[in-house]
């Protein structure tokens, strides 16, 4: 005998599973932790090229694709993540390229070159600018949150450019 459903709960063995956040502290717990089903795997980590469940492998193939570029801009676990950094960032105190090198260590692990950090810098002044001039929406890219949002717009569209960067994506 089966055991009774909850209502609008299914068990999913082919077809197009629903993924729902879990809600509460849950929310944000580690991706290690992530409800696995051989048959219905989680689709990011699918799009990362992790192995399906069904055999042990020694070695994960690596494969460099316009979805994975998608995940990493559209993925709301990276968006969030993008504008958890950008809030840090904002209220962080020191310059724009103190700032720039902490990203650089917190995603990339490694400190920025000179060009790295002109380059970025200019492009965090650009992407700030656009945001004072209402070309987009801070509060939309930003999230809620305290402090300027033109600023944590700027430091959250910046997290999203390194997160999508080679480097951040595939371990060398």
């Amino acid at each position: 005998m089966y055991p009774p459903q909850q209502e609008g709960v299914s068990e999913v063995a082919y077809g197009s599973p629903k993924w729902t956040a879990s809600p509460g502290e849950d929310r944000y717990r580690r991706g290690l932790y992530i409800f696995a089903k051989r048959t219905a795997p989680y689709a990011m980590l699918t799009t990362f090229d992790a192995p399906t469940g069904e055999a042990c492998i020694a070695r994960r193939d690596v494969s460099n694709s316009p979805l994975q570029a998608l995940t990493l801009l559209n993925d709301v676990v990276f968006i969030e993540a993008a504008q958890a950094l950008g809030k840090t960032l904002a209220i962080k105190p020191g310059s724009v390229e103190e700032r720039i090198a902490l990203l650089f260590r917190r995603v990339l692990t490694r400190p920025p070159t000179a060009d790295e950090t002109a380059l970025l810098a200019k492009f965090f002044a650009a992407q700030k600018a656009r945001f004072v001039s209402n070309e987009l929406d801070a509060k939309a890219i930003a999230g809620d949150g305290t402090g300027d949002v033109n600023e944590r717009g700027a430091w959250t569209v910046l997290a999203r450019a390194i997160f999508n960067l080679d480097e951040a994506v595939t371990k060398s």
